[in-house]
């Protein structure tokens, strides 16, 4: 009877001697560090490894293209020729002869104000001279037979002259009724109506011409020694999304202002079409160009801190391979060393690997379509 009641208690203790084993075993086969193989308990007791799972990444291939050494920046177009065009004369407008919007050449007749009273004016003014034209031809013949002195001769001369003045100033004011374009331009803006009493040098019409639009350029003081004229520029606006404007670097000042340490560049592009004076544009100034440069995507470079990194997908595994960059423009990197053509470079899924690491190329076809599409457009 005692040995009947010990052995469900033995078999008791073997059972949770088991289970503990068992549990110790499962804990020891556990996660690793990320990157490190994971070992299992065997069925004979003994530890095994267990490999890790490939990280998914993204990769782009390094390949041979074109990039642009530039600086960019922003500003607004301007017109370099502009006019306010005033009224010279003062008057009632009897005709408006033009609209906002308008072509006009430098001399047209943009209004006319009332002319009488110049008129009147100019009438009298060249009265006055026929009247001293005859008194001095009667002045010259009674000098010529010595009935009057010299000194009477020469005072109607110069009244003469001075009406002669007087005449030819009434004429200039009749043709100042006339308001006329200074510039050749587009009509921006018109100031005055038919009927409208107008004053002395009060503004009518605002000329603009658009053939050729400016923008103003602060560039730091470091970039004084890259940036010349002549050089060619980009240029997007907001109001025309998807096209790109060329232009040129007109001017280039040789002062740097002390306060923000920049100095102006003034870039000129060709208007008279879809660009328009007062539109935002953001310009890039390229100062130099590589044809034949090697190349990678600007995301594939690693965030740490230290030298220019990227991992580098070979037999499937992910390899950290420092780089030397040259010009990075945009979102292209130009590498002068530490990769060869051809080489794919991860571009998503850096941040969980790290050298060694085992990877999946989940987009392997993506860097031939690449290579397809830049075939096809060098064939095109």
């Amino acid at each position: 009877m005692k040995t009947s009641r010990k052995t469900p208690l033995a078999r008791t203790t073997a059972v949770l001697a088991l289970a503990i084993a068992l549990a110790l075993a499962g804990c020891s086969g556990g996660t690793t560090p990320e990157g490190q193989a994971a070992t299992t308990v065997g069925a004979d007791g003994k530890p095994e490894e267990k490999k890790a799972p490939a990280v998914p990444v993204e990769v782009a291939r390094v390949t041979k293209q074109v990039i642009s050494a530039s600086y960019s920046g922003t500003a607004s177009l301007e017109a370099p020729a502009e006019a306010q065009v005033v009224a010279k004369s003062s008057g009632v407008v009897l005709q408006v002869l033009v609209e906002e919007g308008d072509q006009v050449s430098a001399g047209q007749v943009l209004a006319r104000i009332d002319p009488d009273r110049p008129r009147l004016e100019m009438e009298r003014s060249r009265a006055t001279v026929r009247k001293l034209e005859n008194n001095f031809r009667r002045a010259q013949e009674l000098l010529a037979s010595k009935l009057v002195s010299a000194e009477s001769v020469e005072q109607i001369r110069f009244d003469l002259e001075s009406a002669k003045a007087s005449y030819e100033l009434a004429q200039l004011e009749l043709s100042n009724t006339n308001i006329v374009a200074p510039i050749t331009g587009v009509v921006a803006q018109r100031m005055v109506k038919v009927g409208n009493l107008i004053g002395l040098n009060m503004p009518a019409f605002r000329v603009v011409d658009i053939s050729q639009l400016e923008g103003v350029l602060n560039v730091p003081e470091r970039e004084l020694a890259t940036l010349r004229p002549g050089m060619p520029l980009r240029m997007v606006v907001d109001a025309v999304p998807g096209q790109v404007f060329e232009g040129r670097v007109d001017r280039i000042s040789p002062v740097v202002d002390s306060g923000s340490g920049t100095f102006r560049v003034v870039c000129a592009f060709e208007g008279g079409g879809t660009l328009r004076p007062g539109m935002f544009g953001r310009i890039e100034v390229v100062y130099d160009e590589r044809v034949d440069a090697l190349t990678m995507p600007r995301v594939a470079l690693l965030e740490d801190e230290g030298e220019p990194a990227v991992f580098v997908v070979r037999e499937n595994k992910a390899v950290r391979v420092p780089v030397e960059l040259g010009y990075v423009n945009g979102e292209l990197a130009e590498v002068r060393a530490g990769l060869k053509e051809g080489e794919d470079v991860v571009t998503a899924g850096k941040v969980a690997i790290r050298d060694g690491s085992e990877v999946e190329v989940i987009n392997p076809a993506a860097p031939a379509a690449a290579e397809t599409a830049v075939a096809q457009a060098v064939s095109e």
